[in-house]
């Protein structure tokens, strides 16, 4: 559980982070969590969003790792991902 309330989706106002909790929920079912409280500030958001996507893009990273490091960090941080 997270120590940072986040948004309720229905509550967004900006158009971009609206649309990427869309995406989200229809890949996974849900908004992703750590996004909803991103979306507490859409620069922020914009920002993390941009990170993710910018690692995307290299091709550095293989994405079944990439998943790998992401659950092995949910991991240690105590995150039921």
């Amino acid at each position: 559980m997270a120590r940072i309330d986040g948004v309720q989706p229905d509550e967004i106002q900006d158009d971009y982070v609206k649309n990427v909790l869309a995406a989200q929920t229809k890949t996974w079912g849900a908004p992703l969590l750590n996004h909803l409280i991103y979306a507490r500030r859409p620069t922020i958001f914009r920002g993390a969003r941009a990170m993710w996507t910018g690692i995307e893009g290299s091709g550095l990273i293989d994405a079944k790792l990439q998943a790998l490091l992401n659950r092995r960090v949910a991991s240690l941080n105590g995150c039921e991902f």
